[in-house]
């Protein structure tokens, strides 16, 4: 029987058949045993078949994904963790402040969901709590993103205008994500009440998000529209990407680079007749987004 993975606590998997009914279901032992370097062999999105035992069900085979969106394992550097699979979008939620999210992490979930050619939407929350500085750094960053094709918009989850929301997930599957405390759960509720999400305050100790979201779910708004929520994630690891193929995905450096004396080995480093630095000093490619690729190739621990 086929259906789609709705929920994922880790060890089962509550899906969703054609007809509406939603099943509990572990994965069939072989899926695990395959040899894969993902953590999680099922990931919420995914299409599945699955077979009936007892009330319950088991998990045989995973369909053929049209893309998937994934970062690096925490504990399992050599692996890579799969947050939500078949999507149309990837929405980031970030904020300046209490916790602020780097342009490190932002950069990395950008490249990650390039790689599968998944475009991004990126919410600067807390609008309403911003100093005229951060207003203006909000918009700069705004112009930066819009820049190269990306949506970027400042918003306040507590009093944004839904409609608005509503038209840019409408006949979408939607991923969110972003560290916590940043308002997922509050922007979920304010889409739709039904939801019903925890929100909790971030911590004045550590002006660090506290878990409200802690497995992944797709939630529902009609038959054409899905948002996936994640749990909030601390780091960025990029995962299954060479050095190489880092400035692929960079789509401001993709043009520029065939002018490289190197051509295509050129990792814009250090090397004689670098069109990408050129264009860096130029002012053509922003200083902050070239540091980021920078400490991607270097592999430094840059993900928070």
């Amino acid at each position: 029987m086929k259906a789609t993975v709705i929920k994922s606590t880790g060890s089962w998997y509550e899906v969703l058949t054609d007809g509406g009914e939603k099943v509990n279901c572990r994965i069939k032992g072989k899926i695990r045993l395959d040899d894969s370097k993902e953590t999680n062999p099922v990931a919420v999105g995914d299409f599945v078949e699955f077979e009936e035992e007892g009330t319950n069900g088991v998990i045989n085979e995973i369909l053929p994904r049209k893309n998937h969106i994934l970062r690096q394992a925490v504990k399992k550097s050599s692996h890579s963790h799969i947050l939500a699979a078949n999507i149309d979008q990837a929405l980031l939620v970030v904020t300046l402040k209490q916790p602020r999210t780097s342009l490190g992490f932002i950069d990395r979930f950008i490249i990650s969901a390039e790689a599968y050619r998944i475009p991004q939407i990126i919410f600067f929350n807390k609008a309403d709590t911003l100093t005229e500085e951060q207003v203006e750094e909000t918009n700069q960053l705004i112009l930066l993103y819009q820049s190269l094709g990306i949506t970027a918009k400042s918003i306040s989850a507590l009093n944004e205008d839904v409609g608005a929301l509503l038209e840019m997930l409408d006949g979408k599957i939607t991923l969110m994500a972003g560290h916590s405390g940043v308002g997922k759960s509050t922007l979920l509720n304010r889409i739709s009440p039904a939801f019903n999400q925890a929100t909790k305050a971030i911590s004045h100790f550590s002006q660090k998000g506290t878990h409200t979201t802690t497995f992944a779910e797709m939630f529902k708004l009609n038959s054409t529209t899905s948002i996936i929520d994640t749990p909030g994630v601390k780091e960025w690891g990029l995962a299954d990407m060479s050095e190489q193929e880092i400035s692929d995905y960079f789509v401001e450096m993709r043009n520029v680079r065939l002018g490289c004396k190197f051509g295509s080995k050129c990792l814009h480093l250090h090397e004689p007749g670098c069109a990408v630095k050129v264009a860096v000093e130029n002012g053509e490619i922003s200083e902050s987004r070239f540091n980021s690729y920078l400490s991607m190739v270097a592999g430094e621990d840059n993900r928070k």
